[in-house]
């Protein structure tokens, strides 16, 4: 099986690898973020705060913060893509 980065020109090749750990680290944090209110994602997190089973804020702001994450890593990984089709186009 060969190394995706070694089919890639140099700079094409550190952007993807850039964005791929970006994606890591967005993902892992929204995790941490979540795990840290015991739920598995963000509608069970806002479920939460309308029950009253967990204080409006920080919570909230817990809440948005993971939202923010996951959007952010959806982006990078739809960059990522848009960079591979492009090189392949």
């Amino acid at each position: 099986m060969s190394n995706l980065f070694e089919l890639l020109e140099p700079e094409l090749a550190e952007e993807v690898e850039s964005l791929t750990l970006l994606t890591y680290e967005l993902r892992e944090n929204r995790r941490a973020v979540l795990r840290s209110h015991g739920v598995a994602d963000e509608a069970e997190l806002l479920e939460k705060i309308r029950s009253g089973d967990a204080a409006e804020h920080p919570t909230y702001e817990h809440y948005l913060a993971a939202r923010i994450l996951d959007d952010t890593r959806e982006a990078a990984r739809a960059l990522i893509a848009q960079r591979l089709k492009e090189r392949n186009t």
